[in-house]
């Protein structure tokens, strides 16, 4: 199956009604990537939520290790790892409650499109949040 984004339409409905971001990868280093879409995205008044065994906190949230040890709703997961690690990911995301799955910008993975579509996933791959964001709900 070839990777077909959601229209422009229900990306802004999906960030309009959105309220928590899990961020998979997410640096506590504010020079990488990562850490400035998430910070921006938490500006523009969402809750991130850091996973990142690495790290204990990140712009003033707990991190957990894994999607699963997440007890609380989330509506958005964006993921900052390389496309290799997607269909790890895929599969973290399908124990949860969440549906829906973005690959930032530069990050894409058929086989965990696949997984994520049977799974009843809406999945973004290749865009990035902040711009999609700022585009769609200026």
């Amino acid at each position: 199956m070839a990777i077909e984004n959601p229209s422009n339409e229900k990306l802004k409905e999906i960030l309009e009604n959105a309220k928590t971001i899990a961020v998979v990868g997410l640096s506590a280093n504010p020079d990488r990537t990562s850490y400035q879409i998430a910070k921006r995205m938490q500006k523009e008044g969402y809750k991130i939520i850091p996973v990142n065994p690495t790290v204990d906190e990140v712009l003033g949230e707990r991190a957990y290790n894994t999607l699963a040890e997440v007890k609380e709703p989330i509506d958005i997961i964006n993921v900052f790892r390389r496309p290799e690690h997607l269909p790890d990911v895929a599969k973290d995301a399908v124990q949860t409650d969440c549906k829906m799955f973005w690959a930032q910008q530069g990050i894409v993975n058929e086989e965990a499109y696949n997984y994520l579509k049977e799974h009843d996933f809406e999945v973004v791959m290749d865009l990035c949040i902040k711009v999609i964001h700022a585009v769609l709900l200026k």
